[in-house]
C-alpha cells in the first residue's frame, strides 16, 4: 500500500516535523499515532518517516531510507487575478499538474475589490498549493508569489508566452516546439487582456499564442496551458 506523503515544515538531519495547522490536520482529522509511517518530503529527498511524538501543533518523525528528488520542469504561471473560488480551483489543479510557481497578476480588468483582498488571500493560496502537492505526491509545493502589477512583472529566465484570444496565427503547441528549458505563461483575467496590455507584452519580448478558436474561462485556460507546457518541458 502506498504511504501518504507529507511535505516537512522542518528538517534536521534524520528528523523532520510538521507544525501548526499542518500538524493539526494529521493529529485531529487523521488521528495519527506514534509509530505510524508516512512518506516525508524534504528539500533533497523523499524518506520513510516514523512518528516519534505528537501534539496538536507539532508532529515529529524519525527519517529512514528514501530516494533523492528529481528536478521538476521550470514553469511559472503569471495568473491574472479573477474570482477567488475559480482562481483557487486553478491553483489547485495547476499544482497537481506540476507548476513551479504562480504569480498572481493585477491586470487592467481585475476587479478592484479582488485587488484589495488579494494580499490577504496569499496565505490561503499557499495552503491550497501545499495540500494539492501532498495529494498529488509532489516533493515540494509551488511558490505562490505576492500579487504584482502586470507592468512590474518581468517573468523568469527562459521563454515567455502570453495567451491571447485575439492571436490567430500562433497556437500554444506551436510556440512550445522549441522545448524551452524554462517558461513563463501569462493568463489573462475574465474579459482578457486589454489592447494596451497586449502591446506591452509585445514590446517586452513576449510571444503571443492562443489555445484555439473557442473562448475558455480563465481557470480552464490556465489548466490546459499548464498541461501543454509541462509536456513540452519534459
Amino acid at each position: 500500500m502506498t504511504r501518504r506523503r507529507w511535505i516537512a515544515d522542518e528538517t534536521n538531519g534524520n528528523t523532520a516535523a510538521l507544525v501548526g495547522d499542518h500538524a493539526l490536520h494529521l493529529t485531529r482529522v487523521l488521528r495519527a499515532e506514534i509509530g505510524q509511517e508516512f512518506d516525508i518530503a524534504t528539500d533533497t529527498s523523499v524518506r520513510r518517516g516514523t512518528i516519534t511524538s505528537i501534539s496538536d501543533k507539532r508532529v515529529e518523525f524519525a527519517l529512514g531510507e528514501g530516494q533523492s528528488i528529481s528536478p521538476e520542469p521550470d514553469l511559472t504561471l503569471a495568473l491574472a487575478i479573477f474570482k477567488f473560488d475559480r482562481m483557487e480551483w486553478a491553483i489547485e489543479k495547476c499544482t497537481e499538474l506540476g507548476i513551479t510557481r504562480i504569480v498572481p497578476i493585477i491586470a487592467r480588468r481585475t476587479d478592484s475589490h479582488l485587488v484589495a483582498a488579494a494580499m490577504k488571500r496569499r496565505e490561503r493560496w499557499q495552503r491550497i498549493a501545499l495540500q494539492a502537492s501532498e495529494q498529488s505526491r509532489r516533493a515540494a509545493p509551488p511558490e505562490i508569489a505576492a500579487p504584482a502589477n502586470l507592468k512590474e512583472f518581468v517573468g523568469v529566465a527562459g521563454s515567455r508566452i502570453v495567451l491571447a484570444e485575439s492571436e490567430d496565427s500562433t497556437r500554444l503547441r506551436d510556440a512550445l516546439r522549441s522545448r524551452p528549458s524554462a517558461l513563463t505563461l501569462a493568463i489573462g483575467p475574465e474579459g482578457g487582456w486589454t489592447a494596451d496590455e497586449l502591446q506591452w507584452f509585445r514590446e517586452s519580448g513576449w510571444t503571443a499564442a492562443s489555445l484555439g478558436d473557442t473562448i475558455l474561462r480563465a481557470e480552464t485556460a490556465a489548466i490546459v496551458a499548464t498541461a501543454l507546457a509541462l509536456d513540452a518541458l519534459q
